[in-house]
């Protein structure tokens, strides 16, 4: 019981540090995060300085090494920040005190990380823009803007008309009827891009269609409008047979019609969403393959050279030649925990760029064959638990490190969480990935007769003869995982 109790409180006792919280939190941001976090540090910090200062050197003790408070000696004598100028002062030169922030396990080419930002504006502020395009009063212009404001992400109109006319009225304090807002969002309905403003998925494929029909002369889209607009029930579900019996369209023609509706777009208003969602990705690594030998990078294009300001240092220089300089124990410990803070910060990120290189380093050997390859069937199965043991680190901290950086390599860039996966056990007694699998399963997908698409007992049967004795819900399972829908949404005429 007192061995229980002593544990207990050895636990509540287990704090981390400042520098171990920093740490912790410098991990978990992204590359491009990571910009806006140094930014913050640096504008909170005066003694932390960005940029090369060729005038100093790297001799200067870390943060670690370097620790000017203690607790257990303030509560013996008062703290005289003078004590310890020397820790701060190299004897032969006030400039080695300074900090650079220095990686040797970049690429010499920092140009494969460079992805262009879409600075493109939402399709909310282009809508806007295309209203004031249009010859409208005050009242027309004002449904207009709410119109717009009431479309959801997707691009359509939810709200009912009678809704907008009483929200109108109530929050604008506008007096409109149901047709000055049908009237408002038929012209909004013209804009781009086609299909904006719809009350419903058919409304939607009918405007994009008419849309079509004026603008491409040389296609006729008739087929595929009486398909929407008449038969758009049986379309949903797949139930071609019956739109082939009902409308008297031939096969041929019917093809054809349906392969122009699968062009279209369910959701318009994602096609302009360049602001709200960021499609874009700065990978924090690289693998190269050299002639069989990987070799990894590490992006530091956001992570620049840190170092201490050196007006601080020449701050605790000055102090230390002034006579009266025991007076200034305010001022002295105040630059003096700058400083601290700087080196604090600076070696934080040192210690995260390390951190991520070693945990990027373990994936990439634990998983050669395939990112020699990039065949997925080659990915071992892998848990934390595995990089954890062979780089020393806690699990969670190869978490953190996990869940929000990317790999560039020659077939893609990928999330390191993807690499992660539990095992199954083959017929032959070996240990597969569970992506393998998956990736299996999408082959066969691909591979199947779309007139006749795989169900997932079939699915199930290929995979038993593969070797992977898998029951049917855990294929299902996969199968929405990967966003693969069931087989008779699968069917194609």
């Amino acid at each position: 019981m007192a061995l229980q109790k002593l544990s207990q409180t050895q636990k509540m006792l287990q704090k981390l540090s400042p520098q171990q919280i920093l740490l912790m939190k410098l991990l978990q941001v992204t590359t491009m995060e990571l910009s806006s976090r140094i930014k913050e540090e640096i504008e909170e910090n005066p003694a932390l300085e960005e940029g090369k200062n060729n005038d100093y050197d790297d001799d200067m003790p870390s943060a670690e090494e370097d620790t000017t408070f203690n607790d257990e000696q303030d509560n013996e004598k008062e703290y005289d920040p003078l004590e310890d100028f020397d820790d701060y002062l190299n004897d032969d030169d006030e400039d080695d005190a300074a900090y650079k922030l220095r990686t040797n396990n970049n690429s010499n080419d920092d140009e494969h990380y460079d992805r262009p930002i879409s600075d493109e504006i939402s399709f909310q502020e282009s809508l806007l823009q295309q209203l004031g395009y249009r010859v409208l009063d005050d009242k027309m212009y004002k449904i207009g803007t709410y119109i717009i404001g009431n479309l959801d992400d997707s691009g359509y109109l939810s709200r009912p008309i009678s809704g907008i006319v009483d929200d109108l009225l109530f929050t604008m304090n506008l007096s409109v009827d149901e047709k000055d807002v049908e009237k408002v969002l038929k012209i909004i309905q013209e804009f781009d891009p086609a299909g904006i403003g719809a009350t419903n998925l058919q409304e939607c494929l009918l405007i994009q269609l008419k849309r079509l029909q004026e603008d491409d002369t040389e296609k006729d889209y008739s087929n595929s409008i009486i398909i929407i607009e008449q038969y758009f029930n049986e379309f949903i579900k797949k139930h071609y047979d019956k739109i082939l019996k009902k409308s008297g369209i031939n096969e041929q023609d019917f093809k054809i019609a349906l392969d122009e509706i699968l062009k279209l777009n369910p959701k318009p208003g994602d096609s302009g969403n360049a602001t709200q969602h960021n499609n874009y990705i700065i990978p924090d690594f690289a693998i190269y393959n050299n002639d069989g030998e990987l070799e990894l990078t590490l992006n530091s294009r956001n992570a620049p050279e840190l170092y201490v300001n050196k007006d601080y240092i020449k701050m605790l220089n000055d102090f230390s030649k002034q006579e009266d300089s025991r007076s200034n124990k305010e001022a002295i410990t105040f630059v003096k925990q700058k400083i601290d803070s700087a080196k604090w910060f600076i070696d934080a990120i040192k210690q995260r760029q390390d951190t991520l290189y070693v945990t990027m380093k373990a994936i990439m050997d634990y998983q050669k064959e395939y990112f020699l390859t990039g065949d997925e069937t080659k990915l071992k199965p892998m848990i934390l638990k595995d990089i954890s043991e062979k780089v020393g680190l806690d699990i969670s901290t190869v978490s953190r490190v996990a869940n929000s950086k990317y790999v560039q390599t020659a077939f893609g860039t990928f999330l390191l969480k993807s690499f992660f996966s539990e095992g199954l056990i083959n017929e032959d007694g070996e240990e597969v990935s569970t992506r393998e699998i998956k990736k299996i399963l999408s082959d066969c997908v691909e591979q199947e007769d779309k007139s006749k698409p795989l169900t997932d007992d079939e699915l199930t049967v290929i995979l038993k003869q593969k070797g992977y004795n898998i029951a049917r819900r855990t294929i299902a399972k996969y199968r929405e995982q990967m966003g693969i829908p069931v087989a008779r949404l699968r069917k194609v005429l």
